[in-house]
């Protein structure tokens, strides 16, 4: 079962609105001197106090021939996280960005209560008094504020949990081919009757699909024979199909019985093209090479073209130490008069070995 998450949110609280001054009669503010400043009226917002300067002979000397624009914090020993946008407005109420500072902590007793610094260059005069923003001899100067709160945090309950249990469609399968219940094809293996569903065996085997579905199925009764193949490996081949997995029953046999099963259904599994089948059988019986086993499985998978069980096999016996046993078994014998290729494989295998 995962972990139940505890889930907490910040979330930032913001204050946030915009002030206008608005100065008539520009040209009778000019040249009041360096230094000499129009101030707005003070503003709320957020709980604060603010203000509005305007110089319009420059702050100082080293910018005489700008305007000067700021924004100040009044509220007494305050500190305020925040930040604004200075603005020129034109004659059809167009917004020109003149400084945006980016959020700060302003301090009301310190040079940090102005936005932007003191000192900061605007707009020269004479650029001003030939844009637009100056209209019948004034301007308009708009100040978007944002004053940022101590965050919220909340916690989130997180929704009630809905325990999902595991996929139970396989032992729905499985319980379907134990009761036989509205089967409609029967399998005679060696005199043994086994029935099934055509369209499970068609969704799990392409050979079974063309067999019962395509232009090649029987048209007599759905009794179909099953030629060169054991009854309780055909049932191992049902019960995989419907199941997924190999029968309970492959545990209780004894280790010989167990691998001579295992090569059946590789075979089976070859025939009816169910790779899945096909790869836990070439997995169970790579794990079991060994001296009586290597060349019995070596013959098998060059049959049913499984490489990777192969390669491991040619493998084991061009490093094995005990060659006179692999010998002596039945199927090196085999090997020996049926697929002496394999053989060379091996040796060469073994010489490219000894060069290294």
């Amino acid at each position: 079962m995962p972990a139940t998450k505890t889930v907490s949110r910040c979330t930032p609280v913001k204050v946030e609105d915009s002030y206008v001054f608005e100065i008539c009669g520009y040209s009778h503010h000019k040249g009041m001197g360096i230094g000499k400043v129009i101030r707005s009226g003070s503003f709320s917002v957020g709980g604060h106090e603010l203000e509005i300067r305007f110089y319009p002979d420059g702050d100082g000397q080293h910018n005489e021939d700008h305007m000067a624009i700021y924004l100040e914090l009044l509220s007494k020993d305050a500190r305020v996280h925040a930040s604004c946008d200075l603005r020129l407005v034109d004659g059809e109420g167009l917004l020109c960005s003149l400084h945006k500072t980016e959020p700060r902590m302003f301090c009301q007793n310190m040079e940090s209560r102005f936005a932007p610094p003191i000192g900061t260059h605007f707009i020269k005069r004479g650029e001003f008094e030939a844009s637009v923003y100056l209209h019948e001899d004034g301007l308009k100067i708009n100040c978007a504020i944002t004053v940022i709160k101590e965050p919220r945090v909340s916690e989130i309950k997180p929704p009630p949990r809905i325990e999902v249990p595991p996929s139970d469609i396989i032992s729905h399968l499985g319980s379907l081919l134990e009761a036989k219940e509205k089967a409609d094809v029967t399998f005679s293996v060696a005199g043994e009757t086994f029935m099934a569903h055509k369209i499970i065996l068609a969704m799990r085997s392409p050979v079974f699909e063309a067999e019962l579905y395509g232009p090649m199925r029987e048209t007599r009764a759905q009794l179909v024979t099953i030629q060169e193949m054991q009854p309780d490996v055909f049932k191992a081949l049902l019960y995989f199909i419907y199941n997924d997995a190999l029968p309970a029953a492959f545990d209780d046999l004894e280790r010989e019985g167990h691998i001579e099963m295992v090569r059946h259904l590789l075979v089976a599994a070859d025939r009816y093209a169910m790779e899945r089948l096909k790869l836990l059988c070439k997995s169970l019986l790579c794990e079991d090479i060994n001296v009586q086993t290597v060349a019995t499985t070596l013959g098998l998978s060059d049959q049913h073209h499984c490489d990777e069980l192969k390669d491991a096999c040619i493998e084991f016996m061009s490093t094995s130490q005990d060659m006179d046993a692999v010998v002596a078994t039945p199927g090196y014998g085999d090997l020996k008069r049926n697929c002496p290729y394999l053989l060379v494989d091996v040796l060469e295998r073994s010489s490219k070995l000894h060069k290294t």
